[in-house]
């Protein structure tokens, strides 16, 4: 008998385009560090190697997401089409064969981010590395100046306050995608005892009843589709109780409200660290003008954005692993699996309705790693440029021109997240 296979499969086809505005932030908040650090030629060159590594790591980024495309496209052209037709004409030596194939695509691309994943984790140690070389130069020349004057340290009273709200509302971000996945743990373990039980049925029978079928459907879309909103929706037409298909109502709505708060949340925060860079910058001018070293939170913002990607981009080697488990699954308990071959006929319009559904949800994600892919192809060739020209160089007009509308290109850069639309009209 076929697994039901819902575990970890909480993922929707856009969950890629929340690289989008950590990858946009990245060259900025380097351009605002370097005009900081205009006036410390030695820390001007660190700041210059980091932005540098930064600019070639994001152009493999860009390579390895141009892959997730054409392994998106490749699923949706090819994979899918042919095992539509192993199930119509019920070949399933076909269909293995083509499943085989998959898994070698989705192998190397496991590979592929698994490296970047790596090389991440190096380049944030080195911009830590760098931090720590700039507060150390810092502290140094803060011993040659004067006190802070009383607006300095009036500002820095609000720097500090907005700090600390940043971290508070941090915590709740991570609080609330806790909520999430424990709502859909409950959601898969629902759809799980429903169909479940109803698979116990045919243990003594020789032909699936329509109960066991509905269990058995499930099964199968949830290995071609590996997204939670499709899963659910299909579940809600499969489910002939009522009480069942109220629960699952629920539920669902459920997570809509949770995903809706942590989008809340994430625009507060995204709201707090702008009025956070806006103060900085006021205090960055102060620091300046008194021939201090101003801050360098905008480097450590950097490292945040970083981890952000890398983060993300662990979620993506998980989701093509699980993607690779799913169709292991479909191959060995589906297709190669004798029980399974004679009751194909029965359930070709589920694998055809599976299928179709699966062509939606791939392209959809191919679609979105291509807009990915090109937001870090700008970052690697285009975003960089403020590079060619020192800092120190600079008027001072033009300095707080040039610092102005690099924080007003953040202030518009929004958090992007999966689309809140409900699931279930």
């Amino acid at each position: 008998m076929l697994d039901l296979v819902l575990s970890d499969s909480a993922w929707s086809p856009e969950f890629i385009q929340e690289l989008l505005p950590a990858a946009e932030r990245v060259a900025l908040l380097y351009h605002l560090s370097y005009l900081c650090l205009g006036k410390f030629p030695k820390l001007e060159r660190i700041l210059r190697e980091r932005a540098v590594e930064t600019q070639l790591l994001f152009g493999s980024s860009e390579a390895v997401l141009l892959k997730c495309v054409g392994t998106s496209d490749n699923l949706v052209k090819s994979l899918l089409p042919c095992l539509k037709v192993a199930v119509e004409k019920n070949k399933p030596q076909l269909a293995l064969k083509f499943l085989e194939k998959a898994k070698e695509w989705i192998r190397d691309i496991i590979s592929d981010v698994k490296e970047i994943v790596t090389r991440y984790n190096l380049h944030n140690n080195q911009v830590a590395s760098s931090t720590s070389d700039i507060i150390t130069e810092k502290e140094e020349t803060k011993k040659k100046q004067q006190q802070l004057t009383k607006e300095m340290e009036a500002i820095q009273k609000i720097v500090d306050e907005l700090d600390k709200n940043l971290h508070n509302i941090t915590e709740e971000i991570e609080k609330s995608e806790e909520e999430i996945e424990k709502k859909n743990s409950e959601i898969q373990k629902f759809i799980s005892s429903i169909t479940s039980a109803k698979e116990k049925s045919t243990i003594s029978t020789p032909a699936l009843t329509p109960a066991a079928a509905m269990g058995q459907s499930v099964a199968i879309f949830s290995m071609i589709v590996p997204f939670v909103e499709n899963i659910i929706g299909f579940v809600c037409k499969m489910v002939t109780d009522t009480a069942h298909a109220a629960t699952i109502k629920t539920l669902d709505g459920e997570l809509s409200q949770l995903s809706c708060e942590k989008q809340r949340l994430k625009e507060k925060e995204w709201d707090i660290q702008n009025k956070l860079m806006d103060n900085q910058l006021n205090l960055a001018k102060l620091h300046i003008e008194n021939g201090q070293m101003p801050s360098v939170s905008h480097l450590d913002e950097v490292q945040k954005c970083l981890s952000g990607i890398q983060k993300l981009l662990i979620q993506l080697q998980k989701f093509w692993e699980k993607v690779g488990s799913l169709l292991d699954h479909l191959k060995q308990k589906t297709f190669a699996g004798e029980d399974m071959i004679e009751y194909l006929d029965d359930l070709k319009h589920e694998f055809l309705e599976s299928i179709d559904a699966a062509k939606e949800g791939w392209t959809k994600f191919g679609s979105n790693c291509m807009k990915a892919n090109s937001i870090f192809s700008i970052q690697a060739n285009e975003a960089y440029k403020f590079l060619e020209i020192s800092p120190s160089s600079l008027s001072k007009e033009k300095w707080e021109q040039e610092y102005a509308s690099v924080i007003k290109k953040l202030e518009n850069i929004r958090p992007t997240g999966p689309s809140q639309k409900a699931i279930m009209q």
